[in-house]
């Protein structure tokens, strides 16, 4: 994250999602010459019916203050959905935070009896993706699922985790999307200044990602990977909120072939903790 950018996230965001519009996309003529990608700052103020004036103040960060009509019509004029546009309300007006020391990211003793009972791959995550504690099946399914891990790292680093994922683009995407909304406005704190630091500096696909300042939420839905012995497997992904950390499961439709598969993988895991060959 450029200096810039840390001091002006609402100017950084603007001029990122203009950056993705075409003149095209939002009824221009492309013209000739253009310079710039996407849509120019008097594009986007005439779209959005302010003057080209206020809107250059708005990504310089000179106002940081927009109503929520302004900031409406910017989002229709940058094609923002919904999640996009809330993300947009947020840096507008942030919320006061006194400054305080990050906490140390714990598991309650609670947690992690509950992920030793239940009988699909589970894990605990904390807001950078960092993997804090999970049950043996979710070991099974991913050695990058133990603690220690971190889930951004492993996809955009390991070509295990690459391999593993069957749209690793898609994964990646949605990743760092995530992970920018999960930052929101703490920009300060230690752990996400590091790994943003450290994946800059490795990973090609993170910076071009990274810049576009996309957002969403990582909340569930469902992902195909390849395990390395059960072969591909169909699952779907709740994450669970408890206090500050999510708890995320994954598990298959009820008689499917992955769910066969899954069986199949606990018992190997079963058979390996009591020793048998």
């Amino acid at each position: 994250m450029s200096g810039d950018d840390h001091a002006n996230l609402l100017g950084a965001y603007l001029r990122a999602r203009r950056a993705l519009v075409t003149p095209e996309q939002a009824g221009l003529p492309a013209g000739v010459n253009r310079r710039v990608p996407g849509l120019r700052r008097e594009e986007v103020a005439l779209l959005a019916g302010i003057s080209a004036d206020y809107y250059l103040r708005l990504e310089r960060g000179r106002d940081k203050n927009p109503s929520p009509q302004v900031l409406a019509s910017l989002g229709r004029v940058l094609h923002l959905d919904e999640f996009e546009q809330e993300y947009l309300l947020s840096l507008a007006a942030p919320r006061p935070r006194p400054k305080r020391r990050a906490k140390p990211e714990r598991v309650l003793a609670r947690l992690l009896q509950l992920l030793a009972s239940v009988q699909v791959p589970a894990f605990v995550e904390g807001r950078a993706f960092d993997v804090l504690a999970s049950n043996q099946l979710a070991v099974a399914l991913s050695p990058r699922l133990q603690p220690g891990y971190n889930r951004l790292r492993s996809l955009l680093l390991d070509p295990e985790e690459q391999a593993f994922q069957q749209d690793w683009t898609r994964s990646a995407e949605g990743f760092i999307a995530a992970f920018r909304k999960s930052i929101g406005d703490d920009i300060d704190n230690p752990r996400f200044v590091e790994l943003v630091g450290e994946l800059a500096l490795s990973s090609e696909r993170f910076r071009t990602l990274w810049a576009r300042h996309d957002v969403r939420g990582l909340d569930g839905g469902t992902t195909t990977v390849h395990h390395p012995v059960v072969g591909e497997l169909h699952l779907h992904r709740d994450k669970l909120p408890v206090d500050d950390l999510l708890l995320v499961l994954y598990y298959a439709d009820h008689c499917s072939e992955s769910d066969e598969k899954l069986r199949l993988l606990a018992s190997m895991v079963q058979d390996a903790a009591i020793g048998v060959d």
